[in-house]
């Protein structure tokens, strides 16, 4: 695919809808501007790792394509603040942006988004240059339904309650990747999170009392992921799994206190739940591929 290429297709569809062309890193801004100036009824642009992209096709979009509602930057590593800006100010009907390591995308996007795009559902920063200055700013967005915050510049406790709290509609949350974030932090998301479904917590700053909290206080948490929080330990997974009445997945992986006798008993007690840990999720592979009809080559084995 060439920006040529694109460049016809924009012509020739003006009434083109979907736009989506992710790792294509040969093309540039012409492309994306043909895109913008042809095809003024997009609604989604999905455009991730594209490394030419620049805020000049961002403008383009902004300016141009008042009906778009879904973007994807992802990865496209030129993009800054000025280009985002312009889309936030032009595209008031946004309900989903998705961002993924824009180094040069700041809290003034975040800011920008929030105060311009009051429809949106599903917000996305991950591994931005990003801060709770910035965060605080969506706690306007009463639509919210799902927020990935993962390894963001900074995140501080107090900004996540408040979203919690003050966005009602929130379903999903990812906060991996956040070391600061503690027990005390999840136990008032458990407690005020009364449409949240799954919880994302890999690599935070959590202990068996975030895993009680959640069992205890939330009718709703379906999927909780602790993986890699070195402080979680037996009892945490035995009870959250005897005291929730919401939870069918819980994510264990290199939770190295967390026994695989425990979890291989926890399996047997409560089967609607899914214990993921390496040894469980291969052996569930293992049960797939022999239910496909895959048998074990045991003279290739034996040689």
């Amino acid at each position: 695919m060439s920006d040529t290429g694109v460049c016809v297709l924009a012509f020739k569809c003006p009434g083109l809808l979907r736009y989506t062309a992710y790792r294509c890193k040969q093309l540039s801004d012409t492309s994306i501007i043909a895109v913008a100036s042809h095809c003024p009824l997009l609604q989604k642009v999905h455009v991730g790792n594209q490394d030419k992209l620049t805020d000049e096709g961002l403008k383009q979009l902004g300016s141009k394509c008042r009906e778009l509602k879904d973007i994807h930057f992802g990865q496209c590593y030129k993009i800054s603040d000025e280009g985002m800006i312009v889309i936030a100010k032009g595209c008031l009907k946004l309900q989903r942006i998705y961002m993924q390591e824009n180094k040069l995308v700041t809290d003034q996007s975040v800011k920008a988004f929030a105060e311009h795009c009051p429809e949106l559902q599903y917000v996305g920063f991950m591994g931005c240059s990003v801060t709770s200055k910035g965060v605080i700013h969506l706690t306007k967005l009463r639509n919210l339904s799902s927020l990935d915050l993962r390894h963001i510049t900074e995140l501080d406790n107090e900004t996540v309650m408040e979203i919690v709290k003050r966005c009602k509609n929130l379903s999903s949350l990812n906060l991996c990747l956040n070391w600061i974030i503690n027990d005390r932090c999840v136990e008032v998301i458990a407690k005020e999170g009364q449409n949240l479904k799954e919880l994302y917590l890999v690599s935070c700053k959590i202990t068996d009392y975030a895993l009680i909290a959640i069992g205890r206080y939330s009718m709703t948490i379906e999927t909780v992921d602790v993986g890699w929080c070195k402080e979680i330990t037996d009892q945490g997974a035995t009870l959250i799994a005897q005291s929730s009445k919401s939870l069918r997945y819980l994510g264990l992986m290199r939770c190295d206190k967390v026994s695989e006798v425990t979890v291989e008993q926890l399996v047997q007690q409560y089967p609607h739940i899914t214990f993921s840990t390496v040894l469980q999720d291969c052996k569930r592979t293992l049960e797939r591929a022999y239910q496909m009809g895959w048998t074990p080559n045991m003279s290739a084995a034996s040689s």
